[in-house]
């Protein structure tokens, strides 16, 4: 774990988003230590989780779950209500947020230069789940997600993994392994394995309309699963 103390304070000064999408490149990735800490560590862990986009696995039970669209499925609509919905979740594997203030402000910047995307799971027009991450290339870096209602953040999951398999991404990063990513087929490799799957996909140019189109349940469910 790399721990530089940055500002990131923007373009101006400090650690800006030109820095953090340069961090992305390199493999490593910015978290605080909590919400109040103004600091900004760099990470770069010896194990990687990532999500197999050509072996995902969705449990039966959620396949009809997508299938039904129990949510209205929307892509970059309400980024920053999706932000304050990752600050404030909390469970087992999380006490308290690692989104301080410099990484809203970094993320927010991001987000407006279309470098960073929100899915998000809505029922009768209340933000009930979803999920954000960063877009480079042919890789996508999965950030955090929430939920407000049972499988809200799941759908949205499975909407991700379908929306990028049909626009051409090639990694998903998850970052860290969990219990709760493991039964969608994430596993862990080494840093230098994902090294070495990370700089031919920041090569892939992908279609970003993909991730925005509509797409049934489905669908969703029929690209996440689709053979290569």
């Amino acid at each position: 774990m790399n721990e530089p103390d940055y500002s990131a304070q923007g373009p101006s000064g400090g650690f800006g988003p030109e820095d953090l999408l340069a961090c992305y490149a390199q493999g490593v990735f910015p978290m605080a230590e909590s919400r109040d800490d103004p600091r900004v560590f760099i990470i770069e862990p010896e194990q990687r989780g990532v999500i197999p986009l050509d072996a995902f696995h969705i449990p039966t039970r959620l396949r009809r779950t997508v299938r039904g669209e129990p949510f209205e499925v929307r892509v970059d609509t309400a980024f920053e209500a999706v932000l304050d919905g990752c600050a404030a979740a909390q469970g087992p594997e999380r006490q308290d947020t690692w989104i301080n203030a410099p990484i809203r402000r970094l993320y927010a910047a991001l987000f407006a230069r279309g470098f960073v995307h929100s899915v998000e799971c809505w029922k009768d027009e209340r933000l009930v789940g979803g999920l954000y991450g960063v877009s480079l290339g042919g890789a996508f870096f999965g950030e955090s997600m929430f939920s407000r209602e049972r499988d809200a953040s799941k759908v949205a999951l499975v909407h991700l993994v379908a929306r990028l398999r049909r626009g051409g991404w090639s990694l998903l990063d998850a970052q860290f392994l969990t219990d709760h990513l493991s039964q969608f087929g994430a596993v862990e490799t080494p840093q230098a394995a994902y090294l070495a799957r990370l700089k031919p996909a920041l090569r892939i140019e992908v279609d970003e309309a993909a991730l925005i189109a509509p797409m049934t349940g489905a669908e969703a469910v029929d690209w996440a699963l689709r053979p290569d």
